[in-house]
């Protein structure tokens, strides 16, 4: 698969093993009521070039990415964009953490992505969608 096309909605590509990846994508999807947040597994063939297109290793990946706008973000960045998209209250959370420095943020993110497994564990497979958030997640290329 070549370098995947992005469609107009965010795209939130997450490690579909991680319990604390799958936690916040689980979050996401009952505070975004208005179902704007899109989300795809690295473990898919649709994640996994995405992955690959911006850089990360999907083996081992380091950084979750977040694609708004023709835009690629990751670590804090992406937490912040994700944040703001996301609308009030946690738009002013986004303002508000998003005061400290960027080298402060993304050590904090470095060093919890460092240790995910460790602190919140790893499935063996990747969670699965309920029926009805089951739209919400894109597993292939949007078509052009």
């Amino acid at each position: 698969m070549s370098a995947p096309i992005i469609g107009s909605k965010p795209l939130w590509l997450f490690d579909g093993v991680c319990n604390l990846c799958s936690g916040s994508v689980r979050a996401v999807l009952a505070i975004d009521r208005k179902g704007i947040m899109r989300f795809t597994p690295i473990q898919s063939d649709y994640g996994r070039a995405l992955a690959i297109a911006h850089g990360i290793d999907p083996e081992h990946p380091a950084s979750f990415l977040y694609l708004d706008g023709g835009r690629a973000l990751e670590k804090s960045a992406a937490i912040l964009a994700l944040l703001r998209r996301l609308g009030a209250p946690w738009s002013w959370l986004a303002a508000v953490v998003g005061l400290a420095r960027k080298a402060w943020l993304d050590a904090g993110y470095d060093w919890l992505a460092a240790n995910r497994y460790r602190l919140m564990g790893k499935r063996t497979t990747c969670m699965v969608p309920t029926p009805a958030q089951r739209a919400r997640f894109v597993l292939e290329p949007p078509a052009t």
